[in-house]
């Protein structure tokens, strides 16, 4: 009976885990890019509409 020598695969968990944490990353990063211009378009008309402070004014 032969033994044969275990396949050693080419990446450790560990560096799966660093690639899938880049990959997760940079599509957060390409997302918060794409509605950046939304989200400060969002915070003007906040601020034009008063805020906190307008609660009778804007229903």
């Amino acid at each position: 009976m032969k033994r044969y020598a275990i396949a050693r695969s080419a990446m450790s968990g560990r560096q799966v885990l660093i690639a899938q944490a880049g990959l997760v990353s940079g599509l957060l990063l390409a997302l918060l890019v794409k509605e950046l211009p939304g989200m400060v378009r969002e915070v003007r008309i906040y601020r034009m509409t008063g805020g906190l402070r307008a609660h009778r004014r804007y229903p």
